[in-house]
């Protein structure tokens, strides 16, 4: 009977495979010509609204589509594993850990009771079915060409969505039901190569003995004695595992898995993945509107809808990425740090689901604001109306609360520096809100010089200082190595609240802001250099000695990356706080690729770095190094095509604007740069597609391994001579 089903399965792929990919095209095309050419009347319409909507469920049938054919193939594959001749049930003996063998040893002596049957016939007559409501677009009759003159008429576009939106559905459907397919035969594979194991013991003793060697091997246990002699190469150590992969050819060479998983409370690893997701799916968000206005510099008749306008867009993309990405990340990862370092547990996980809601909805409600036109009324990164910003203040103040009640419960006598960075930017920013939307000072030249405050310190004593504070935990915890220098740590510490803290106002110069508080402000910038050596030789010197392990790992270079650009970026904010530079670079994309390369070049890559460090140690889970090191590659090609051609040409404009020529000029001189900056940032927002899923990959997915652990744990309830 299972032969039969498997024969099923294997003739179902072969004839559906070509038909599930096109199927869905075929007959939404075939089905959008179902009226007459002389019954429709054109109508001429403001159609982008509409065009935006069937361009989105386009492309979501395309993803349902590609998501079948993974689908389909993977099917194929379990259905190849499952027919391959006994002779490979040696090779799955490494494959196996110390429980697995003792399962299989106890069950060839003992009767079980016999496995259930799922319902692997009712979900392939299902999925059949739902492939021919699929396949029932097909039915169309074919139409006049005069149609096509009609093709922007309105019932056209309602025809469309109507036809798409349950082609999608019949789609999604098939997709489902062949999703499970897929997860049963991967499970009835997994089952038949244990009883293949279980059979192989009971009628071959040579394998039954080299079984037994395989477990004397992994019960293997050091004795401080074997490097004396000569050890033959066989393995008894147990050290090979999945010896089968040898002869599979590598695109992608090796590199060394993550760390097993941690004893962490488990409410805390569920707030933790709530605030990495939700700042993910705003990432993803937040960028996907800041690829658009990078497409718009180089096609600005791309829409004439006041919603996308650049001068809403513009803002809802900083905003979104700068409080919805970065800002709930950092606070997820710090709820694991200072807990962590504290050697305690968190004081309330109440508390953090609660800053968690809030900002989620400051975010919400920021977002609906500014694209439908309200806003602050001008200041970067202030454009958000005080209730939203103050429901995101009230976020982290509890946040802040939370923190020290942890920290004051700490079960050791020191407080480690990492929750020095972290509790300062939080107790920071809360002083930067109050500043930035109290409107006390904010008239005349204090409108300006609060601005130039708040916007500096947003990024300096809370993203920069915060994500300084996860740094000095999560490198020296990847390296398994201690931070090189305590005091390098605490003299970047304070020289940075002292000089950060004065170097608003260089945005400035020139203005009619007192000249003696523009000066502050470039010897503030000059003063950053401190801190700045100070942090990079403290990493630098922590990496000293591992960078070795650049090669083995695609974590490790998100941090060396966001190193690097933490000391080429704020050694580039120095140079351009001068009085010379400012006049030829303020104003011009110059400023803009800086602003990525801080923002995104910094905080992004030791976010990234942070997480996916973390994420597995919580999950036990690990996305595929091949996607990891194609975002780290993404990303980083992204924000070189997109800053340096933004240098290159913001430079060119600012010396002709020196030189006297029109402003215009230097608009036309920017076409050829802009190109790059949205060839750059399109890498830029794929890397973050490729993140998202490796986020789902690493707190979703199931994986092979702990589908294994799953069948041997119900070989208990298998009859010693069952076969499949």
């Amino acid at each position: 009977m299972i032969n039969q089903q498997m024969i099923i399965i294997n003739s179902f792929f072969m004839k559906t495979k070509p038909i599930c990919f096109f199927s869905a095209l075929s007959g939404l095309l075939l089905l959008c010509t179902n009226a007459r050419a002389d019954e429709l009347q054109p109508l001429k319409i403001d159609h982008i609204g509409v065009d935006l909507a069937v361009a989105f469920l386009l492309f979501l049938l395309l993803i349902i589509a590609v998501w079948l054919y993974r689908l389909s193939r993977r099917l194929r594959e379990e259905a190849d594993a499952i027919e391959r001749p006994d002779g490979q049930v040696r090779e799955q003996l490494t494959s196996l850990n110390r429980v697995q063998i003792d399962q299989l040893i106890n069950h060839s002596d003992v009767e079980k009771k016999p496995i259930k049957r799922n319902g692997r016939d009712k979900a392939i007559k299902a999925l059949t079915i739902a492939i021919t409501l699929v396949l029932s677009g097909h039915a169309a009759k074919a139409q006049d060409a005069s149609v096509a003159a009609t093709i922007n008429s309105p019932g056209i576009y309602i025809m469309l969505v109507l036809v798409m939106l349950p082609l999608i559905g019949l789609v999604y459907i098939a997709c489902v039901k062949l999703s499970r397919i897929v997860n049963s035969a991967r499970e009835f594979r997994l089952k038949k190569q244990a009883v293949r194991l279980t059979q192989q013991m009971e009628d071959d003793e040579e394998f039954f003995a080299g079984v037994l060697r395989r477990k004397r091997a992994l019960d293997y246990t050091l004795n401080d004695s074997e490097l004396a002699g000569n050890v033959p190469p066989d393995d008894k150590k147990g050290l090979l595992t999945n010896v089968a992969e040898v002869n599979g050819v590598r695109f992608i060479s090796p590199k060394r898995r993550a760390a097993k998983k941690h004893n962490v409370d488990p409410k805390l690893v569920k707030l933790i993945l709530w605030f990495l997701c939700t700042g993910t799916f705003w990432l993803v968000a937040g960028t996907s509107i800041g690829e658009y206005i990078g497409i718009k510099f180089v096609s600005p008749d791309a829409d004439h809808v006041s919603w996308l306008s650049f001068g809403r867009l513009r803002p809802t993309h900083t905003n979104m990425v700068f409080w919805g990405w970065s800002s709930l990340a950092m606070i997820g990862l710090g709820h694991y740090v200072v807990t962590t370092v504290s050697n305690t547990v968190l004081y309330s996980t109440k508390w953090g689901y609660y800053t968690l809601i809030l900002i989620n909805s400051a975010v919400l409600c920021g977002t609906i604001s500014l694209m439908a036109g309200i806003n602050n009324g001008g200041g970067e990164y202030r454009e958000y109306t005080w209730p939203v910003m103050g429901l995101f203040a009230l976020g982290i103040v509890i946040t802040l609360i939370n923190f020290l009640k942890t920290i004051a419960r700490r079960k050791t006598p020191e407080i480690y520096i990492s929750n020095w960075y972290i509790v300062s930017s939080v107790m920071f920013l809360t002083v930067i809100v109050i500043v930035g939307y109290v409107p006390w000072w904010q008239n005349g030249l204090g409108e300006t010089i609060v601005q130039g405050f708040y916007m500096h310190q947003a990024v300096g004593m809370w993203f920069m200082l915060f994500n300084l504070g996860l740094v000095y935990y999560f490198l020296p915890q990847h390296l398994n190595t201690p931070i090189y220098s305590y005091s390098l740590g605490i003299l970047a510490f304070w020289s940075q609240i002292l000089f950060y803290t004065l170097i608003g106002t260089h945005h400035f110069l020139f203005s009619s802001i007192p000249w003696w508080l523009q000066t502050v402000a470039i010897v503030g910038s000059v003063g950053m250099l401190i801190p700045v050596f100070a942090g990079t030789t403290n990493f630098l010197m922590t990496i000293r000695g591992n960078y070795h392990k650049i090669s083995r790992s695609y974590t490790l270079p998100f941090y060396v990356t966001g190193i690097i650009f933490y000391f080429t970026g704020s050694t580039q904010g120095t140079a351009e706080a001068f009085r010379s530079t400012n006049l030829v670079w303020h104003f011009t994309d110059f400023t803009v690729a800086h602003s990525h390369i801080t923002m995104y070049g910094i905080i992004a890559f030791m976010l990234w770095a942070c997480i996916y460090t973390l994420v597995p140690r919580l999950t036990g889970k690990e996305a595929k190094q091949s996607l990891v090191g194609a975002h780290f590659w993404m990303a980083l090609v992204g924000i070189l095509f997109y800053s340096i051609p933004l240098m290159v040409g913001g430079t060119l404009k600012g010396m002709g604007w020196v030189a006297g020529k029109p402003f215009i000029d230097g608009v036309s001189l920017m076409a050829p740069y802009w190109l790059w900056r949205a060839i750059g940032g399109s890498l830029m927002w794929g890397s973050h597609l490729l993140f998202a899923w490796n986020m789902y990959a690493m707190t979703v997915i199931s994986t092979e391994a702990e589908v294994q652990a799953a069948v041997f744990e119900k070989l208990d309830y298998l009859p010693a001579n069952a076969t499949i």
